[in-house]
């Protein structure tokens, strides 16, 4: 039987973010905010957004963990449940329309994101066993090094994409914020620095990827229904996109839908993405965590355009 989903979306704690206004990587774990993925009767059933919610164990689990963690900025937003994520793209009633409103895609911090991404940031946004488990996922489902015709673009890249070791493909395109970062990307054989909230339009021929990666970026999109339509374009019939996430995220850019819910809950807004853009296959989710409870999670949303799109 299919799941009639419904959304419960409640505000992302603004005295949170007022007592820390971060602008730095951190991490979204787990609290006890109501599931999108709850089943209830109608998709519209929602708790206002300003709502407070006052001090209860959400907001202190909240708290203490941002004292706990480096200079007070990490901060945790979502609760992971064993089997929860890969479950909850199964028989999904999507709503005829859209079910997610434009202050959902607002952001505690709205300044340009050209400035935010100025400075090149030469790190990594996940720990290493999540790292290591993305690669093993890429190495699994990539086609192999050096496939002849092969194009891959690896959106929001940036230095680093986490392809297996010396993979190399005739042409493997990055796209993201920071043309120092991209330039330092080994894997990439051309690059392009573009602001998808900006401009979600992809500078590229239609029909023209195998593959579309993104790693822990599609938090960041505050036009994704824009972005997935033109991966559907983009991609070959038959091409796959794959969207992974983790946890943890530059929580004042990051859309408020996303910081106000859980892992199993991001898995729905992502197969949302494909769902409504139209152009895909029914989405799928795969929990990849290496060790849950004791290193980063780290989830996957794929589907394929349909080869007769």
């Amino acid at each position: 039987m299919a799941n009639l989903l419904g959304l419960k979306l409640h505000q992302r704690l603004p005295i949170l973010a007022g007592a820390y206004p971060c602008s730095s990587w951190v991490t979204c774990t787990s609290c006890s905010v109501p599931k999108i993925s709850k089943i209830v009767k109608k998709w519209n059933t929602r708790t206002p957004r300003r709502l407070i919610l006052g001090l209860g164990a959400s907001f202190w689990a909240q708290f203490m963990s941002m004292n706990d963690r480096v200079g007070g900025k990490s901060f945790v937003a979502s609760a992971r449940q064993t089997g929860a994520v890969e479950q909850t793209l199964k028989n999904v009633e999507w709503p005829e329309q859209f079910p997610f409103k434009d202050e959902d895609f607002q952001r505690f911090d709205e300044t340009p994101d050209s400035l935010f991404y100025e400075a090149p940031r030469f790190v990594t946004h996940i720990d290493n066993a999540a790292i290591a488990a993305l690669t093993k996922y890429y190495s699994q489902v990539l086609p192999p090094s050096n496939t002849p015709g092969v194009s891959i673009l690896d959106m929001c890249s940036s230095w680093v994409s986490h392809y297996p070791a010396g993979y190399k493909q005739d042409r493997i395109v990055g796209l993201g914020m920071n043309e120092e970062e991209l330039k330092g990307n080994p894997v990439l054989t051309e690059y392009v620095v573009q602001d998808l909230n900006l401009n979600p339009k992809l500078p590229f021929e239609d029909n023209s990827f195998d593959i579309i990666t993104n790693v822990v970026s599609v938090d960041y999109l505050t036009k994704p229904l824009d972005v997935f339509k033109e991966m559907s374009r983009i991609l070959k019939p038959g091409g796959l996109a794959i969207m992974s996430f983790s946890n943890r995220c530059f929580w004042t850019k990051a859309i408020s839908i996303w910081t106000s819910t859980g892992d199993a809950d991001h898995a729905l807004i992502v197969g949302s993405y494909f769902h409504y853009a139209g152009g895909f296959e029914p989405p799928q989710a795969v929990d990849i965590s290496p060790n849950p409870g004791r290193s980063d999670p780290m989830y996957i949303v794929y589907s394929r355009k349909l080869s007769t799109a």
